[in-house]
């Protein structure tokens, strides 16, 4: 919030991050800079995490403008000198639980620059809903001089129960490819936009229990037994694309069988990413497949 005696905000892990003005030039992790451009503060730069490359991921950055906004680099590769050199008077960050660290940057770098720099850090994991993602988001947008977003709609969810309803039986498959030999399988309830469609009456598929808290690794037949009828494919920079997958027998068989749709698992935490990706699943629901 901004007062008299300056801008203040307490961010998910519970620390106060102060300045004496209403800060007017983020940075932030790109998932986090997507969020806060949907809600009206545009960051100045934005960074990866280990996943990205050198370039940045234009998945990632949703309706972000990249050219014009600074790509400061995946996080590992990212020093505060970097960050600094941008000119920021605040970092916005996101972290997987509430007490989790800063996503991407190493754990000295993100210490630096908190010494320099008011830090907010706002929590997207699994105990989180979306709802609540979209509420903190905002608070920060607003407080940053952003407007206060609109009434939320829910819109989205009605079509996406009544597609559940109608493809009843219907199963949805989310994952990320790691090649020919190899897949991630999402655990339904390790992801927010994935518990949202289960909440929604949609049958999402889980791989069997094992080792991975949010993924399951294993190899495309397996994967092509829980025979999807949609599946939601990573099209981030990090996973490998379906031109590669092409000698894979049980990629292959998912494909004959299953509507593709494109999945981004960070989703920027805004209405418009959220509500786009809930009727993006409910189509594909309700779309016959040739």
């Amino acid at each position: 919030m901004a007062h008299e005696s300056g801008w203040t905000f307490l961010d998910d892990r519970g620390r106060l991050a102060a300045a004496s003005r209403t800060p007017a030039r983020p940075v932030a992790y790109i998932q986090a800079g997507a969020a806060l451009y949907d809600l009206g503060i545009r960051p100045v730069g934005v960074f990866g995490s280990a996943h990205d490359g050198a370039a940045a991921d234009p998945v990632k950055a949703g309706a972000l403008p990249l050219d014009g906004t600074a790509y400061l680099g995946p996080g590992p590769a990212v020093d505060a000198d970097t960050v600094l050199g941008a000119g920021p008077d605040l970092l916005v960050a996101v972290a997987y639980g509430a007490g989790g660290p800063v996503y991407g940057l190493d754990p000295d770098t993100a210490k630096r620059i908190e010494e320099r720099l008011p830090v907010v850090v706002l929590d997207v994991g699994q105990e989180r809903s979306l709802d609540e993602m979209r509420a903190r988001f905002a608070d920060l947008a607003v407080s940053l001089g952003a407007p206060p977003p609109a009434a939320h709609s829910d819109a989205a969810r009605t079509a996406l129960r009544t597609a559940a309803g109608a493809a009843a039986g219907q199963r949805v498959l989310a994952l990320s490819p790691a090649g020919p030999d190899g897949v991630h399988l999402a655990r339904p309830a390790a992801w927010p936009d994935l518990r949202e469609l289960t909440d929604c009456g949609v049958t999402v598929a889980a791989p069997a229990p094992g080792p991975g808290l949010n993924w399951a690794t294993t190899d495309w037949n397996r994967a092509a037994l829980l025979e999807p009828d949609v599946v939601l494919l990573d099209v981030r920079a990090n996973a490998a694309p379906p031109e590669r997958l092409a000698r894979s027998e049980g990629w292959r068989a998912i494909e004959a069988r299953a509507r593709i749709v494109p999945w981004n698992p960070e989703l920027p935490c805004s209405a418009r990413a959220h509500d786009a990706f809930l009727r993006t699943v409910a189509e594909a629901l309700t779309t016959r497949q040739d």
